[in-house]
């Protein structure tokens, strides 16, 4: 199954660049197909695999991993930007695309893939307790801090950054897979759901082969090399010293560890670009990373056998 489905992220992601480089579909089609994902197959898979949780302390141990990490990069970034003398903007778009991996959009089905259908519900809190929550607040802030303003024109307050977490559709399918979503739904919901969540992994893909950018910074290879290594080699093997400290075994310190090992994540990279945060730089990190990771995701899948 594993290799099934890096054929598969392959394919998708050669025809989306293809696709991209012919300008053979509309312009918007990536942001289109976006939008598919994000509220169609994401909440499908969230729909499908979070009602399997059992409620534990493991689980809010999974959610603290990313936040740990979170604090290392501030570190590591920080101190690394001031030795290497990075620019401010290198330094912000650094942040964003250390901290924010793409723990859904090829986090989910690669986690599905490479470990198995079990973990994906670790994966699911590893990103919506984690990642999607640093994205709307640490996220928001760096934008705010470095780039001028948020997405809506002015410095994000509490009220923006609480309505951007209500308003992300997977986090409702999540609340609702916990509330009211049986573990075994009538058979015409699971088969509907296990359809549109199947779907993620090649629109999730082709989005990707859409939006990358594969042009190499070449004053700035210093910090693209370090961004890079910090996201794809000391996050993971950090989190893979954290696991066990945190009382993480078996599948879900493998789930844990391998979000942790994941690309730079694509909204991190817009965000940088949109606000003029070493755009170059950025969509490096989210085209190199994601080329690089498919080499380094299958051995840190392997980690804890």
């Amino acid at each position: 199954m594993a290799f099934d489905a890096f054929a598969l992220v392959l394919a998708m992601l050669v025809l989306g660049y293809v696709f991209q480089r012919l300008r053979a579909l509309p312009e918007n089609a990536a942001q289109v197909l976006n939008l598919v994902v994000l509220y169609v197959c994401l909440p499908a898979a969230v729909l499908r695999y979070a009602p399997r949780l059992h409620l534990e302390p493991a689980l809010l141990a999974i959610a603290i991993v990313p936040w740990l990490l979170l604090l290392v990069t501030l570190v590591c970034v920080g101190a690394l930007s001031r030795w290497l003398r990075f620019r401010d903007e290198e330094h912000a778009a650094l942040l964003l695309t250390v901290a924010l991996g793409n723990t859904s959009f090829l986090g989910y089905p690669l986690t599905r893939a490479l470990i198995g259908e079990h973990a994906l519900p670790y994966a699911v809190v590893y990103d919506q307790f984690g990642v999607f929550l640093i994205l709307s607040t640490f996220g928001l802030w760096v934008v705010a801090r470095y780039g001028g303003a948020s997405v809506d024109g002015h410095p994000p307050g509490a009220k923006d950054m609480l309505l951007r977490i209500a308003r992300f559709p997977p986090l409702w399918a999540l609340v609702l897979g916990f509330t009211v979503m049986p573990a075994e739904p009538p058979t015409w919901i699971a088969g509907g759901l296990q359809r549109l969540s199947d779907a993620l992994l090649p629109l999730a893909m082709l989005t990707i082969g859409l939006s990358v950018r594969l042009t190499l910074p070449r004053e700035e290879l210093k910090p693209l090399v370090t961004g890079l290594l910090l996201k794809l080699a000391l996050m993971p093997a950090l989190a893979a010293l954290l696991v066990p400290v945190l009382g993480l075994h078996g599948e879900m310190a493998r789930a844990t560890v391998l979000e942790a090992a994941m690309p730079p994540m694509v909204t991190a990279g817009a965000l940088a670009i949109a606000h003029n945060l070493a755009p170059r730089l950025a969509a490096a990190m989210v085209g190199y990373g994601l080329l690089l990771s498919l080499l380094t995701l299958p051995l840190w899948a392997q980690w804890g056998l």
